[in-house]
């Protein structure tokens, strides 16, 4: 019994990962809000200042369904938090880069950063986009995917290159362009840079995974 209460808790949790990735349809009130946080402080809708009210009713009228990640650290620079919750719903839910590659740079990017709260929420958000799970699981070890497409493996060895390297070389540059085109290659860019924020930000707030979860990754050698 207690282990199939434990494995319920865990499946509520998951479920609440894949609705915070799903366009709002419904815009919540911010009044109920249960932010969440280690370093900083959850706040309350009460708690916040005439700004920070202001980001968080944006957030919430925007595509997103809920409030976590990162936005309760966002919170303390209001403003600067609003313009980069706008940038990062444009990285997410506009992109011209198909959901898939754009969910598998996500993930790279998590692993990069050994974000657990991105990874979770973004792996599971990658296999619903039709992303192979023996694709994420060897992202998830740090290994490079075997039987990749020929599209996903363009987008792979451009986020990798550009995360470890900071350079693209022709080849892998010219092999970007011509799988998710120019603009596509610069959304790349833009999604990246997004989640390296969003990874940032969790992993200085030492953001905790969803109660009846486990942290997935494990740290790379």
């Amino acid at each position: 019994m207690i282990r199939r209460l434990i494995a319920c808790a865990a499946t509520l949790a998951l479920v609440g990962i894949a609705a915070a990735q799903a366009p709002n349809t419904q815009r919540p009130d911010p009044r109920t809000l249960r932010l969440r946080g280690d370093r900083f402080k959850p706040l309350s809708y009460d708690e916040m200042t005439p700004a920070q009210k202001t980001m968080i009713e944006h957030l919430l009228s925007g595509p997103r369904a809920g409030a976590n990640g990162p936005f309760n650290v966002l919170l303390r620079s209001p403003e600067m938090g609003d313009l980069a919750q706008q940038f990062g719903a444009s990285t997410r839910f506009k992109s011209s880069v198909p959901s898939k590659l754009n969910e598998l740079a996500i993930i790279i990017t998590a692993r990069h950063w050994t974000s657990q709260y991105e990874w979770q929420a973004h792996h599971r958000a990658a296999l619903q986009a039709g992303l192979s799970p023996a694709i994420a699981d060897a992202i998830a070890q740090g290994r490079r995917p075997s039987g990749m497409r020929k599209d996903e493996e363009a987008v792979y060895n451009f986020c990798s290159e550009l995360l470890n390297t900071k350079q693209v070389s022709d080849a892998v540059f010219n092999a970007a362009k011509d799988a998710v085109g120019e603009r596509g290659v610069v959304d790349l860019i833009g999604v990246m840079g997004w989640y390296n924020m969003v990874s940032m930000l969790l992993n200085t707030d030492r953001y905790p995974v969803p109660e009846g979860t486990e942290p997935e990754l494990k740290p790379l050698k």
